[in-house]
C-alpha cells in the first residue's frame, strides 16, 4: 500500500512499487488527463510534476514518489486560469489535443523557473514533448504568452 501525495490531497493506492505512476493515476486514481503515448519517456504525453519537476509519469515507480507532491493536469489549476491554460486557449494550439497536458505541464515547469524564456529556452525546455498535429510554433507563442501573462499577474498558480 502505498500513500500519494496528488493534487493536495492523500491517496492509499495498492500498488507494487514498481508500478508506473502513469498507470495508478489513469486506472486506479481515474485521473486520465495525463496520456499514455509511449511508455517509454520519449513522447511527453504523461508528464506530470513531482516536486515541482516536470516528470514523465510512465518512466517513475510508485515507490520513489511516496514521500513527494505530485501535480496532474486536473490539479495545476482547476479552474483552467493557469497562465498556461490561458495562453492555450488565446492561441488555440491544439489540433487533436492528445499531448496537450503533457505539453501544457512541460511549460508550466518552464515558466516556473523562468517567466520570460528566449525562443531557444522553450526549444530546449519542450524538446521531448512530441506534437503529432505539428502545433509546435502555435506552442512556442502560447509558451511566450503565458510568460507575459504571468509576469502581468493576471493569472492563477
Amino acid at each position: 500500500m502505498a500513500q500519494l501525495k496528488i493534487n493536495g490531497r492523500s491517496y492509499f493506492v495498492d500498488s507494487e512499487p514498481d508500478t508506473p505512476l502513469l498507470w495508478v493515476l489513469r486506472e486506479n486514481l481515474q485521473l486520465t488527463g495525463t496520456k499514455f503515448g509511449c511508455g517509454g519517456g520519449y513522447c511527453g504525453c504523461c508528464t506530470v510534476h513531482v516536486n515541482g519537476e516536470a516528470m514523465r509519469s510512465c518512466r517513475v515507480r510508485v515507490g520513489d514518489v511516496e514521500e513527494a507532491i505530485i501535480t496532474t493536469i486536473e490539479g495545476l489549476d482547476p479552474s483552467s486560469s493557469h497562465p498556461v491554460q490561458q495562453a492555450w486557449v488565446e492561441n488555440q494550439v491544439p489540433q487533436c489535443g492528445y499531448c496537450h497536458s503533457g505539453q501544457i505541464m512541460q511549460a508550466a515547469a518552464l515558466l516556473y523557473e523562468n517567466d520570460a524564456p528566449t525562443d531557444d529556452d522553450i526549444e530546449v525546455a519542450m524538446r521531448g514533448n512530441l506534437c503529432r498535429c505539428m502545433t509546435y510554433n502555435r506552442i512556442k507563442n502560447a509558451v511566450h504568452r503565458a510568460g507575459e501573462i504571468k509576469r502581468s499577474g493576471k493569472g492563477g498558480a
